[in-house]
């Protein structure tokens, strides 16, 4: 259809028995093809007797490739609002790069004003980290194309950058940060980059192919935020009544049970590869959370607890 409507555009009046034998289909499905184009595209389709052919009787500017209905546009909206919060990060120029190109191709048919509507929505992220354009453009090309990419990559703790060279799989916006997932080819192991610590990024010419076992979501399966971890924890942390109202009303977790408890509580059990990040979650509910178990995650926060004591005594 994108190539009839290229012909039709550049006035050629295509008919449907040189269509057919251009593109090697039945006359019968282009025949479909133009029905379609004009009653569901709203498309200005006409045939030509004299021309012996199909054409536009008015001036068209794109094919509306988008059908979206008002509803379904309302929630794009809102989600672009949602991603507001990231201005002035690399999505906000592909954000409405992305939106111009889904309203052009609305062709008309919907008439909306969003900023009323709107008003009344808003949304925030605590903790938000900034990306630098010269690090997230050549990475995204990377890992789009598939080439290998080398940068300074600066540990936590660490005094001093170090080159690294990996082959970008995947990247993922978690916890406010974005990371990437890769290869790393001097370790021949799967590493995982946050991109603020990246710096001096070069893509590379030597391709290569994804591993048909890698999946983003087995990877972070075991990541209570974004440490995917290699670990095999069984977490049971139980929350007392005033916490467990708040407990029960989000998705922590794909792997979360949640079993309530006599005296208004409730406790939840997760399966984790990593437990420093829900470290620092429990431990943000204050006396409201109790941990179970595991016998790790138990004796870190007991320690905690007794440095903290030691440093507010």
């Amino acid at each position: 259809m994108l190539k009839i409507h290229e012909a039709l555009r550049a006035g050629r009046y295509p008919n449907c028995a040189t269509l057919s034998r251009t593109f090697e289909v039945a006359i019968k499905t282009i025949q479909r093809d133009f029905e379609f184009m004009r009653d569901q595209l709203g498309l200005p389709i006409e045939y030509a007797p004299s021309r012996r052919g199909y054409g536009y009787t008015e001036k068209v500017a794109g094919f509306p490739t988008v059908q979206i209905s008002e509803g379904e546009l309302m929630a794009m909206l809102v989600a672009g609002k949602a991603l507001g919060q990231y201005r002035g990060t690399p999505y906000e120029r592909q954000l409405n790069a992305a939106f111009e190109k889904m309203i052009a191709g609305l062709n008309g048919t919907i008439s909306f004003t969003p900023g009323a509507g709107l008003a009344a929505v808003s949304f925030g992220s605590l903790g938000q980290a900034e990306m630098e354009l010269a690090v997230f453009e050549p990475l995204s090309r990377a890992v789009v194309n598939r080439r290998e990419i080398e940068f300074e990559y600066r540990k936590p703790q660490s005094a001093r950058a170090e080159r690294r060279r990996i082959r970008p799989y995947h990247l993922a916006y978690r916890d406010n940060l974005c990371y990437v997932i890769g290869r790393d080819v001097a370790k021949n192991a799967l590493r995982q980059f946050a991109l603020p610590r990246m710096t001096g990024v070069t893509v590379r010419k030597e391709q290569f192919i994804v591993p048909a076992d890698f999946s983003p979501e087995e990877y972070f399966r075991g990541a209570f935020g974004a440490q995917s971890g290699t670990g095999d924890y069984r977490v049971r942390i139980r929350f007392d009544q005033e916490a467990a109202f708040y407990i029960r009303e989000r998705c922590w977790h794909p792997t979360q049970e949640m079993k309530d408890l006599p005296d208004g509580g409730v406790e939840l059990s997760l399966r984790l590869g990593d437990l420093e990040e829900v470290e620092r979650w429990v431990l943000s509910w204050g006396s409201h959370a109790v941990v179970r178990e595991p016998a790790d995650l138990i004796n870190s926060i007991s320690a905690t607890l007794i440095t903290l004591a030691q440093r507010y005594h």
